[in-house]
This record gives structure tokens, C-alpha cells and sequence, in this order.
């Protein structure tokens, strides 16, 4: 049976002692990295570790991480912005029914969760003007 315990994110003390070994491992690993990246070759082979790859790999590793990681960033913003519907699109039909965000005049809080409408997100993230943003969603008789 599924009770609030078993997907609370709160750290059980399993969850905690898994958190506290994955820290200490990475903190482990991550002095390890430093001391072949920094250690001379003949010290590590003076030690018997001869094994050890080149220190070229020391640079390169983490800057082919970076760019992967920005590629990727990259084009996963380009296949969002690809699978968009177009403002015209019936995909952006709406109803009487949708409750339209507004803004409230408090400052700071937090806004309540509300449909956004489409022209409005078009006019934030791609800063249309206000001559062009005369598009009005298409709305369905709900009667």
C-alpha cells in the first residue's frame, strides 16, 4: 500500500546515510582526480601507479563535459522552440471555462496557478511588439 512516507522528498534515514556515502565518495573521488591531475609522473610511477592515463586527459575530460553539456542545453532549446504550436494553431484553442492568469498588486508574492494565455507567453519570451501582438487566442463556445 502507497502512503505519504514511501515519495515524501523529506530524508528518511536510509535516504540519508545513501546521501551522506554518495557525498563522501565524490569528495573522494574528486581529491583523487586533483592529486593525478597535479602529482608529477614520476612520483605516480615511483609509487608503482603507471597505469594512470595521460595528464592531457586531465583537461580534456572536463572540457568535452562542458561543451556536451551546452550542446545539449542547446538543442534542447531549439526542440522545444521547434514543437511549439503557432499562435494560429487549434492546438491554442481555449474556453469560457479557462481562468486567465492575472496579475496581483502584491509585490513578491507568488502568483496563483492559472492558465496563461499563449499570446501573453509568445509576447514575454520572444518580445513581440505591441503593434504585432494583436493576436487573440481562438475561443470555443462552450454552450
Amino acid at each position: 500500500m502507497w502512503t505519504l512516507a514511501d515519495n515524501s522528498p523529506s530524508p528518511l534515514p536510509e535516504r540519508a546515510v545513501y546521501g551522506f556515502v554518495l557525498y563522501l565518495c565524490s569528495r573522494s573521488a574528486f581529491f583523487l582526480y586533483c592529486l593525478w591531475a597535479y602529482v608529477p609522473d614520476e612520483w605516480l610511477h615511483a609509487l608503482g601507479l603507471t597505469f594512470l592515463p595521460g595528464k592531457y586527459w586531465a583537461l580534456a575530460v572536463p572540457l568535452c563535459a562542458l561543451v556536451a553539456s551546452a550542446a545539449l542545453a542547446a538543442l534542447l532549446f531549439g526542440l522545444n522552440a521547434c514543437s511549439t504550436a503557432a499562435l494560429h494553431s487549434v492546438d491554442n484553442v481555449t474556453d469560457a471555462y479557462a481562468e486567465a492568469q492575472r496579475r496581483d498588486n502584491k509585490r513578491g508574492g507568488v502568483a496563483r496557478l492559472k492558465d496563461v494565455d499563449v499570446g501573453a507567453v509568445s509576447k514575454m519570451l520572444h518580445l513581440v511588439s505591441r503593434r504585432e501582438s494583436s493576436v487573440e487566442p481562438l475561443e470555443v463556445n462552450a454552450g
